[in-house]
């Protein structure tokens, strides 16, 4: 399988995988946390003042975005 091919099947088996969730109230994650993979579906799965606040915590202990830049924010 062909690099292309592979993201497209990964992308719609994310999309389908994540809409069961959302359907049955679940998170994106659990213990793992959010990586690369997962990030476009966090703000599917949560409120604007959850990210809201995920967003200021991160600013308060990295207000210089050293730590893993690019991860959610």
């Amino acid at each position: 399988m062909d690099a292309e091919t592979w993201e497209l099947k990964l992308k719609q088996s994310f999309d389908c995988m994540y809409k069961k969730s959302r359907e049955l109230r679940g998170q994106v994650s659990g213990e793992h946390g959010i990586g690369y993979a997962k990030k476009e579906y966090l703000h599917e799965s949560q409120n604007e003042p959850y990210m809201n606040l995920i967003k200021n915590i991160k600013v308060a202990f990295d207000p210089k975005n050293i730590l893993n830049p690019g991860k959610i924010y």
